[in-house]
């Protein structure tokens, strides 16, 4: 078994004795900052996505039915209409009728309420609210205040918390209250 006596005095040099550009050294600095930074940018920007896509899912299935919303807006008003026009004593033989009118306005509310549509009722008297009422006319009332609703168009409707259709209303111009 022989030792190399050579193999101990060996030189290895240090890091510091080793030359190295200093600017070798800020290039690969801006280097890997630049690559941070890159990286980083990637990540905000993959959460974001994330996140749009998260808002979209969740507005379409909570207004994505409005088209379908809107068009069935006027079979229901078309039902309340024929409702309102039977007289109270009506003909024995249209009881069943308008009952099952009834039953079919009842069951489409139903429906509408299941999914977020409700309807907006103003009563008169009420002041006009531009954000849920649309103003059909403006008519002087006596015994009214100018702004109080003293006619009711049609109903209007939310879906959810969007303005569906505003309520169609008849304003009073009174300048006297």
């Amino acid at each position: 078994m022989s030792t190399d006596s050579n193999a101990d005095n060996v030189d290895i040099p240090e890091m510091a004795d080793i030359p190295v550009e200093v600017s070798e050294i800020d290039t690969l600095r801006a280097e890997r900052d630049d690559m941070r930074d890159r990286f980083m940018r990637a990540l905000a920007d993959a959460e974001n996505t994330r996140k749009r896509a998260e808002r979209d899912r969740r507005e379409a299935e909570a207004y994505g039915a409005s088209r379908l919303a809107r068009d069935l807006l006027p079979v229901y008003d078309n039902l309340k209409r024929a409702l309102s026009t039977v007289a109270d004593g009506a003909a024995p033989e249209m009881v069943a009728v308008l009952e099952g009118v009834d039953l079919t306005l009842r069951e489409l509310t139903g429906v509408m309420a299941k999914h977020g549509l409700t309807p907006i009722s103003p009563k008169l008297g009420e002041i006009f609210d531009p954000q849920l009422h649309e103003a059909m006319f403006e008519a002087p009332l006596p015994g009214t205040k100018a702004g109080e609703i003293i006619q009711i168009a049609s109903e209007g409707f939310m879906l959810h918390d969007r303005l569906l259709r505003p309520a169609q209303v008849g304003v009073s111009s009174n300048t006297q209250g």
